[in-house]
């Protein structure tokens, strides 16, 4: 479920239904308990929403009106109308939407890619999330693996930032409360409160958007008092000039103000940080999404390297280990595939402005662009236009497939075949089908086979079947060197990686082309370490759209999240005349979504928070947070910025209409 943890479960069936599912024994950090949202999923499995046959809409876009057909009809008219666009338009006219998510090795950019690239369609970038982590990881430390979980049982200072592991990395917390026990100091910069008291030692309530300067603050501390690691800044990085530079002008006044914390604070953290060994960071992707992201990212990684953390069993950071997996070869060749990139974070500008050529026919699978995307209303706009063929490949009946031509009902995890590399434990794992699906959902596998075969092509993976597909690609997984065992991923088994354990700078080393840390790599641009501010004096309040413990992005939308909220602090909520639970609206020059109240101490004064992945539903007007959030992107990698959305929130008197 587009976790980290990568859970290991046992999964009972009963005269073909699935009953229940819980903690497997493989994946050690599972160690005996999953999340809700997986442990229920056969309310998915088994919800009015599911998608069970192919459909034809018949009735206006958006009024959810289809008819059943059936598989061939449902092929044979995707395959014409995407032939009869490329002939008129060209082929860079069609666009495939979809994202990685929940998906594994054998349901995400294999088949699919071959489909879209034979067929010339447009190229999509993928730049909702961890664009910005990902790509500042692979030049700063060539996404070295990082600091296992277990370790920070382990560490004497731990620092959390930008991450919420109650909410999509449960299986962390067991081991910082140990290491709370043992006496770690654990410090959490975050605008929301996601931890007790009890649980932390100093939380730093960051404005969103000034991560950059608090980084920088800390940073010009450690250098003014001499704690900079010159011995492992000499030996093992370089660039650091520009940082450090940067670093100069945020004396820790001006990093105070800016990041809207105490100064007492920001020195309370330099100090315990300094001192601590093992020291480590865990970097999540809350701190990416803003026009500040990829810069904030990178001072923030680099602080380990400055101060010498390394070397030393729960020493450095961890932010994604997916660079800990390598295909030996590629177990689905792909043709040469240069059409133009089209960015995904702004689909609805795409949809909705000339464009040439324009996209005539739209595929959207393993994403629901309606509820994630930035700018709502536009995406909405975007998919109603009558002279837009849109297929919409999905398990549920989500806010975007209500907009199809053509819906096509997809299989669940529990229904096909797919290989799981983690991206936070060090498991690999695989998966097959446990139950038959009821109606007749097909995995992406099988669906993209079918459309290359209805084109005529004879590429051999097109006639691959799941079972083959599953072993083409368990056999060209690598970790660190080391094979796959096919057989036992085949079974539906976990295999144990890097066993002989991660030590960043001891076992595991950085991965650029010198084996350096790069401090300001090229990724940043020509202004590395520029902060820039974001402000609307019309629009005073920052929205953040994080994830929760009901969600996952907007999976489980259909029943998960009945009615949408949105949390102020107490402060804002009183200037405004708004008490707890009463109906506002909150809105900025892009949308309003209009919704109750939630006054209580979960995000700092001058932060309001809606979470994200919610359905239309979920609000009194059919609008939710990414009607308020804009398309504009990062510099680093064109990601999106999320965080940058600045609204008013008002009362909405009783009984006005929605």
């Amino acid at each position: 479920m587009d976790c980290p943890d990568t859970c290991s479960l046992d999964v009972s069936v009963v005269n073909g239904r699935v009953q229940s599912i819980g903690a497997g024994s493989g994946n050690p950090d599972t160690d005996g308990f999953i999340c809700t949202k997986v442990r229920r999923f056969t309310r998915r499995q088994y919800h009015d929403d599911r998608l069970l046959y192919p459909e034809r809409r018949i009735g206006p876009k958006g009024s959810g009106r289809y008819e059943r057909i059936s598989w061939d009809d449902a092929i044979g008219e995707i395959t014409t109308r995407f032939r009869a666009t490329a002939e008129e338009w060209g082929p860079e006219a069609i666009l495939p939407y979809h994202y990685g998510g929940s998906n594994g090795k054998l349901s995400d950019e294999r088949l699919d890619h071959l489909y879209f690239a034979k067929l010339g369609a447009s190229r999509l970038g993928k730049t909702i999330c961890a664009v910005p982590t990902t790509l500042v990881a692979q030049g700063m430390y060539g996404r070295m693996p990082g600091v296992p979980f277990a370790e920070y049982a382990n560490a004497q200072c731990i620092v959390i930032w930008g991450a919420n592991p109650k909410a999509s990395n449960i299986h962390l917390v067991p081991y910082l409360k140990a290491a709370k026990r043992n006496g770690a100091f654990v410090i959490v910069v975050d605008p929301a409160r996601n931890f007790s008291e009890q649980e932390v030692d100093l939380h730093l309530e960051v404005l969103p958007g000034a991560d950059l300067p608090l980084a920088l603050g800390l940073i010009k501390i450690w250098r003014d008092r001499g704690m900079l690691d010159s011995v492992f800044l000499k030996e093992h990085c370089v660039d650091a000039d520009a940082l450090l530079n940067a670093a100069n002008a945020w004396p820790v006044d001006r990093a105070a103000e800016a990041a809207g914390v105490a100064r007492s604070d920001i020195e309370t953290f330099a100090e315990q940080y300094a001192k601590a060994s093992p020291a480590v960071l865990r970097c999540g992707w809350g701190l990416e999404r803003n026009v500040n992201g990829g810069q904030a990212v990178a001072a923030v990684i680099a602080m380990p390297a400055l101060l010498g953390k390394f070397g030393v069993p729960g020493g450095g950071y961890t932010m994604s280990n997916g660079g800990a997996y390598r295909f030996t070869h590629p177990p689905v060749p792909i043709p040469e595939w240069r059409t133009r990139e089209i960015n995904m974070t702004q689909l609805g500008a795409v949809l909705t402005e000339p464009l040439d050529p324009p996209v005539k026919g739209l595929f959207v699978y393993n994403a629901n662009p309606v509820a994630t995307t930035p700018d709502q209303n536009r995406v909405i706009r975007g998919l109603e236009r009558d002279d837009l063929f849109t297929v919409v490949f999905d398990q549920v009946r989500t806010d975007t497939a209500r907009y199809a031509d053509i819906v096509l009902p997809a299989t669940t995890f529990l229904e096909h075949w797919d290989v799981r590399v983690a991206y936070g434990a060090y498991v690999v794992g695989g998966t097959q089908p446990v139950v038959t699906p009821e109606g007749e959902p097909q995995s992406n596998h099988d669906v993209f086979a079918a459309l290359g075969r209805a084109m005529g092509w004879e590429d051999e993976p097109f006639h691959w079947d799941q079972e083959t597909a599953f072993r083409k690609v368990a056999e060209a997984v690598s970790a660190n060197g080391d094979a796959m065992d096919v057989d036992r991923l085949a079974d539906g088994a976990v295999q144990r990686t890097y066993t002989g354990g991660v030590v960043q700078f001891e076992t595991v080393f950085p991965r650029t082309p010198d084996k350096k840390v790069h401090l300001t790599p090229d990724v940043l641009g020509a202004e590395p370490y520029q902060y820039r501010e974001v402000g609307n004096s019309a629009f005073p309040l920052a929205l953040i759209s994080p994830a929760n413990d009901k969600m996952v992005s907007s999976s489980f939308g259909e029943y998960n999240y009945p009615e949408l909220f949105v949390d102020m602090h107490e402060d804002d909520a009183a200037a405004r005349g708004i008490a707890d639970r009463d109906t506002v609206r909150v809105f900025n020059d892009l949308g309003e979504v209009v919704c109750r109240a939630r006054v209580r101490g979960k995000v700092r004064r001058g932060v309001v928070l809606m979470p994200k992945g919610a359905w239309r539903k979920s609000s009194m007007n059919g609008m939710t947070s990414t009607a308020l959030c804009p398309a504009t992107v990062n510099e680093v990698g064109g990601a999106a910025r999320f965080n940058d959305a600045r609204v008013e929130v008002e009362p909405r008197p009783s009984g006005e209409g929605t």
